[in-house]
């Protein structure tokens, strides 16, 4: 992260001026973050950042992407009072937002892993169905949401609009699927092309078409098993990477992932975590 960013996420939790904290007499202060939930903890990295720059020393005792139970201590530190106090929610925001979104990823991961589903029929790969992430995720702080989502163990997917081609309905919508096609291969020959149907029929149409990666959007499973199995007997399933999108959670998670598809996407990753429970004790 860099300190310019530390310094914005600072400014708004500070305001222009902390009068309390710059009145009181600073003292060297002992402190440990603690989690109070079982979860995947990810934001360590940023917290120490946080901490680093404002003067606190800070030691991790647990690292992201580890297992946590409720009551372990995370990271302690030392430094002066004022920081401390002063650093101690931006950096708890950090660490909860971010590890709500890697506790959900890893719970879904590991749904399909029990599972068992492995990539639908028409593939040579035994590899299992990958749990991605979307773009409904926070202003400013999308780079931090999709970090959680990898350290869960789940797929960034787009990071912005120049990552890939993604010809949506819209644009179907506004100049037809053929002629949006033709714009995006000629964007440039390193961006793969995705294209998002609603139809088996237009699976097959996009798969002819040439696109590298086709999602089914807003699709049930029935719908998608045929759209797949369609896909399959005109010999295009090889060619084309597929993926399921819309309204999935995890509690229907396992029925989209026995449908055949290679990726599910979830915004749910992000806009419907729960945070993780943590706080700042002094000793």
């Amino acid at each position: 992260m860099l300190g310019s960013e530390i310094e914005l996420f600072l400014r708004e939790d500070t305001g222009d001026f902390d009068l309390f904290h710059d009145l009181l007499p600073d003292k060297s202060t002992r402190a440990r973050i603690i989690v109070k939930q079982d979860g995947t903890l990810a934001g360590i990295t940023e917290a120490t950042q946080i901490f680093d720059y404002c003067g606190v020393s800070s030691s991790c005792k647990r690292n992201d992407g580890e297992t946590v139970a409720d009551g372990e201590i995370v990271l302690e530190l030392v430094g002066g009072a004022r920081a401390v106090l002063q650093s101690e929610r931006v950096a708890l925001n950090f660490i909860g937002r971010m590890s709500g979104i890697a506790t959900l990823t890893r719970q879904c991961v590991e749904m399909i892993a029990r599972a068992g589903v492995g990539v639908g029929a028409g593939t040579d790969t035994d590899m299992g169905v990958r749990i991605t992430s979307t773009r409904k995720t926070t202003p400013g702080f999308r780079k931090f949401e999709k970090k959680a989502v990898v350290i869960g163990g789940g797929d960034p997917h787009r990071f912005n609009l120049t990552d890939a081609v993604m010809i949506k309905e819209n644009h179907i919508m506004l100049y037809g699927m053929e002629t949006a096609y033709g714009y995006a291969r000629g964007v440039s020959f390193t961006k793969k092309v995705e294209i998002e149907v609603e139809t088996a029929v237009d699976a097959i149409r996009a798969a002819k078409l040439g696109a590298d990666i086709i999602m089914f959007d807003n699709m049930d499973a029935d719908q998608i098993r045929e759209a797949v199995s369609g896909l399959v007997e005109q010999g295009l399933r090889g060619s084309v990477l597929l993926e399921a999108s819309g309204g999935i959670t995890i509690d229907n998670l396992v029925t989209y992932a026995g449908t055949g598809v290679d990726m599910i996407s979830m915004g749910a990753l992000t806009h419907s975590s729960r945070w993780l429970d943590f706080s700042l004790e002094v000793d």
